[in-house]
């Protein structure tokens, strides 16, 4: 499985979207609630790539929305694992946006979601199982 370094390393998550009007709100931004909807999930994906284990959030961190985010504008979420205990890991997310037609580049949305390796009973479990 490799080192807790290189499982870190390796499973570090990315998805781009496309900010459609059916996504946005009365004021042509981006929902927060779409916006910490995606968090999750890329969260979930990476900590479950991480741990190769059946995990569920526990509790989100401070999550900072730096900048709204209007329709017509791409956004890449990114996950890195940030922390690992005994059966939980904490990922930190950000959201970058990027104008369609031009170079820039943003973070606008930041935070941190923890998560609970399960066994079958759903009870905690140890997060890895060889803690090199």
């Amino acid at each position: 499985m490799g080192t807790v370094e290189e499982r870190i390393q390796k499973s570090e998550t990315r998805i781009f979207k496309a900010v459609f009007p059916s996504t946005t709100n009365h004021y042509d931004t981006l929902f927060g609630g779409t916006a910490l909807h995606l968090m999750d999930e890329v969260a979930f994906i990476c900590a479950t790539r991480f741990s190769r284990k059946k995990v569920v959030t526990i509790s989100t961190g401070q999550i900072d929305f730096k900048k709204a985010i209007p329709a017509g504008t791409l956004i890449e979420l990114v996950a890195k694992v940030d922390s690992v205990g005994r059966t939980s890991c904490k990922i930190h997310v950000d959201i970058f946006m990027e104008q369609m037609y031009t170079e820039l580049r943003e973070t606008v949305v930041s935070g941190t979601f923890s998560f609970v390796a399960v066994d079958e009973h759903k009870k905690p479990t140890p997060i890895l199982d060889d803690l090199d």
